[in-house]
């Protein structure tokens, strides 16, 4: 790796580190520091469909029922869903996100966007314009 690719790996790396920063004190601030990236990846699918079947979910998800079940059962503990009876039919439940749930979900927004606000707080409004010119011509 020449010289500036590897300062520029590190600035990288560094950036990522003060992001994952703000994830964990956005996760700590909802009481739960050891949440997985796998549970985070099943909270935002129940997110994308605002309210999911538990059949739904395990066909999505290419887990059985009792698996979801057993998942979903953690997530009420966590707070992060709630189950809600269908009107349509009495015997079948949704699956919808807490608050705490969707707070959780666009962690990763509030990160960036916390990242972002403390590189624009370093840059003078040039400085950020020329980043913004560089960071536009990645694709």
């Amino acid at each position: 790796m020449t010289g500036n690719k590897e300062h520029l790996f590190l600035i990288f790396e560094n950036l990522f580190k003060i992001k994952n920063e703000c994830s964990s004190d956005i996760l700590c601030g909802c009481g739960l520091p050891d949440i997985t990236l796998k549970q985070i990846g099943y909270l935002k699918i129940i997110d994308r469909y605002g309210e999911i079947t538990f059949s739904k979910l395990a066909e999505v998800t290419s887990n059985s029922k009792p698996t979801i079940s057993e998942m979903i059962n953690k997530f009420i503990q966590m707070e992060c869903v709630y189950k809600k009876r269908s009107s349509e039919d009495g015997r079948v439940f949704h699956i919808c996100l807490t608050e705490k749930g969707q707070t959780i979900c666009r962690c990763e927004q509030k990160a960036l966007f916390q990242l972002t606000e403390k590189m624009a707080y370093s840059l003078t409004e040039e400085e950020l314009k020329v980043l913004v010119n560089i960071l536009e011509k990645i694709k």
